[in-house]
């Protein structure tokens, strides 16, 4: 008589959760592409006439291109709309977000700042496939080397023109919150919560970052942790790309 072995429910539920994620991903990034176009048509009159007062204000060069990190730890080229006098800026990574009295941006920078418009471009990013419009935001690899190995899991979709951290405080939250943000955000990703981010981001830009902050607690964060291979495993490419053993122990079980 043969044996059959039955997956123990707690199993078959962390495989059940880690699918239907992954299924998310894909159809999320088809809608996103739709829309991303749609919007680049609306607001091509927007995008001629920042880049007609970038050009304006210093003869400079209209869009700013930096690598960053993207999904499963690949690079790619993030587009932005400059807003610095200078890309030679030097960049602080415990202190990275530009306050608007910086004396490095340009009058069209503190304006296109102020709204986000600067990030437009990135619409272009999300139809190439680079990113999409809700997920975690993408950074520059000057941050590769400081992840820790339950932190990956925010690279298993594409970066986000807009995310959880955005809609949580952003330049007010600690680095450690915002990594919580990131992972949370991956490992619960679903259309109604998106929906909410894309509502608290308009509030955002209406009423700034700071009303929306909202701190992590040492038990969420330690909570965060703990489900990284629970309710989503990091790829092996990904590991693979930062450097790592895809055999070794899961990030979200070490302290």
């Amino acid at each position: 008589m043969h044996r059959v072995l039955h997956m123990p429910p707690q199993r078959a539920n962390c495989r059940f959760m880690h699918i239907l994620i992954r299924f998310y991903f894909k159809i999320k990034y088809f809608f996103d592409f739709f829309f991303a176009l749609i919007a680049l048509v609306i607001c091509s009159p927007l995008f001629a006439a920042v880049a007609i007062a970038i050009k304006s204000e210093d003869g400079g060069h209209v869009f700013l291109k930096q690598s960053r990190t993207g999904k499963y730890g690949k690079k790619f080229t993030c587009y932005k709309f400059r807003s610095m006098k200078t890309e030679n800026v030097p960049f602080d990574k415990h202190n990275p977000v530009i306050k608007d009295n910086n004396v490095n941006l340009t009058k069209v920078g503190k304006i296109i700042r102020k709204f986000k418009i600067d990030e437009l471009p990135q619409l272009f990013n999300i139809l190439k496939g680079d990113m999409c419009f809700i997920g975690p935001r993408p950074l520059l690899p000057d941050y590769d080397c400081e992840y820790e190995r339950w932190e990956l899991v925010k690279f298993e979709m594409r970066p986000g023109l807009t995310g959880l951290s955005q809609v949580r405080g952003n330049g007010y939250l600690t680095i450690k919150a915002r990594k919580y943000y990131d992972a949370y955000y991956v490992m619960h990703a679903s259309p109604f919560m998106d929906i909410a981010i894309i509502f608290t981001t308009v509030a955002v830009l209406l009423a700034g970052e700071r009303r929306f902050l909202k701190h992590v607690s040492k038990e969420k964060y330690e909570k965060a942790k703990s489900e990284v291979g629970k309710r989503l495993k990091i790829s092996a490419k990904t590991y693979i790309n930062f450097g790592l053993d895809p055999d070794s122990e899961q990030g979200g079980e070490e302290n």
